[in-house]
């Protein structure tokens, strides 16, 4: 008997973001990523004694554009604590965080199920706190490196309830995760810098129990695939434990991704062994009715709402909603599109297609593209009229639309000679051709072997490069053939 029918798997989260502040969570030192070592420092980052943290305003405002987000309750008074433990990179001898009092408390994200279905992950909360510094142990073979740049740094903590039940489900609350904090801005979801990093605490009960088991907490994983990786690991391996008759250890491990397995570091801490206590030089601060909503007011509609706007109202498949609304400025630009056009699914194509091939090429973002909304319209307005056709008007036209925007489409169409032609007498003379060239395909296809109007369509595209219109080129074929 396998795992699966014996167990019940229970995983929480606990996602830390790096919120994409210019300056640290309690003083004017730089955030910015790649700096030499300990030159992002000062009296406060060093924790020297008699220096005064205050509290970064921006931090406090993107901690709740994430909470409003997620649906979460804003805790209107808050203060900080102090979160008592020695680390080399930990210049004070503790971090300040928020334990009684999290910014936001509650909450959801809704993820994909492995069914396909949805379902929202219910979170315990989002608290702000601050980073530590970073300990480097591969550059010297005697001695740990500390670099200090990153101490102090804003993190929100985003802390699930045990709600999730697979290896799948946490890559994909771990995806959405990163998508939101992008798509609002306040962070850049860069798991290999260390902007977003999550733990993972995972336990195994017996199928069907509503006791959960012994969990261990998998930490600072930093990569959505390694997160599934340290899972699948962790879940193997207790099951192991289980199945032995022995107990669980909890206890903190790390993932080596290497080889894909996970190893313990240390005892797992409880809360009490921080000794959090309210910190004396921090003033408590009060959030307004008026701060918030006006925060509020300022979120862009988010991704989930216009995955269902895209399908209702706009008439497109689950799979183009969710494309388009992956990343804010993809969004934005289609949005624009379709502004100025009303056929939304040839808009979508044309921006999950040839555009995002050109960018992925090219090594650009959309906000790059010199291609704007207008010029995009113009080349659906070249294939909707038949004036070219898709693959014409995407390989040839679009790359020199944008090399050179003050042009304009049907312009470069015309200067290449690339008008479709829809005479039906010149259409015809090519199709009459393609005819007399290939006898025995049209016996075949006139003893029913239809789907070679294909292979005849395609002659007569290649006799007049490209210019035959297919659509009237495919009746009249139809035509010339059953005679």
């Amino acid at each position: 008997m396998s795992w699966i029918e014996k167990y019940d798997v229970v995983i929480g989260l606990e996602v830390h973001a790096q919120l994409a502040t210019n300056t640290k969570l309690f003083c004017g030192d730089s955030t910015v990523f790649g700096a030499e070592p300990n030159t992002h420092v000062s009296p406060i980052t060093l924790g020297h004694p008699g220096t005064l943290p205050k509290t970064n305003r921006k931090a406090v405002n993107y901690a709740i554009r994430m909470g409003l987000a997620c649906s979460c309750e804003i805790e209107k008074d808050n203060y900080f604590a102090r979160k008592n433990y020695f680390y080399p990179d930990l210049p004070k001898g503790y971090q300040i965080s928020q334990h009684t009092t999290p910014i936001c408390k509650g909450g959801v994200v809704r993820i994909k199920t492995d069914d396909g279905s949805f379902r929202n992950v219910q979170l315990n909360r989002i608290h702000l706190e601050e980073d530590a510094g970073k300990s480097i142990h591969d550059l010297d073979d005697l001695y740990t490196c500390i670099d200090l740049n990153r101490a102090g740094t804003p993190l929100i903590e985003i802390v699930t309830e045990p709600d999730i039940f697979s290896a799948e489900e946490a890559y994909q609350y771990v995806t959405e995760i990163r998508k939101l904090v992008r798509w609002l801005g306040i962070c850049d979801g860069n798991m290999e810098e260390g902007s977003l990093r999550c733990d993972a605490n995972i336990s195994l009960k017996p199928k069907g129990s509503n006791k959960l088991g012994t969990r261990v907490e998998v930490k600072n994983v930093n990569s959505i695939r390694n997160v599934k990786k340290a899972i699948e690991f962790e879940v193997e391996r207790l099951a192991a434990i289980l199945d032995a008759g022995k107990s669980v250890q909890q206890q903190t491990r790390s993932f080596d991704a290497s080889n894909d397995t996970t190893f313990a570091i240390r005892d797992k801490e409880e809360a009490n062994d921080y000794r959090y206590f309210p910190d004396p030089d921090l003033a408590p601060f009060h959030l307004t009715e008026t701060f918030i909503n006006n925060i509020a007011a300022e979120l862009p509609v988010l991704p989930n709402e216009l995955q269902e706007k895209y399908q209702k109202e706009l008439g497109l498949s689950p799979y183009d909603a969710h494309q388009l609304s992956e990343e804010l400025a993809t969004s934005n630009y289609f949005n624009s599109v379709t502004e100025l056009t009303d056929n939304y699914k040839a808009a979508a194509n044309w921006i999950l297609g040839p555009i995002r091939q050109w960018l992925h090429e090219h090594h650009l973002s959309i906000e790059e593209l010199t291609l704007v909304p207008e010029k995009l319209v113009e080349l659906l307005k070249l294939v909707d009229t038949g004036k070219v056709n898709f693959s014409v008007c995407s390989s040839k036209i679009m790359p020199l639309l944008i090399q050179n925007s003050n042009s304009t489409a049907l312009a470069i169409a015309e200067s290449l000679n690339l008008l479709q032609v829809s005479d039906t007498s010149e259409l015809e003379k090519w199709i009459q051709e393609v005819i007399t060239k290939m006898p025995d395909k049209v016996t075949e296809y006139q003893k029913g072997k239809k789907g070679l109007i294909g292979l005849f369509v395609g002659e007569v595209k290649k006799l007049s490069k490209g210019k035959a219109d297919p659509k009237i080129v495919t009746d009249l074929l139809e035509k010339a053939l059953q005679k």
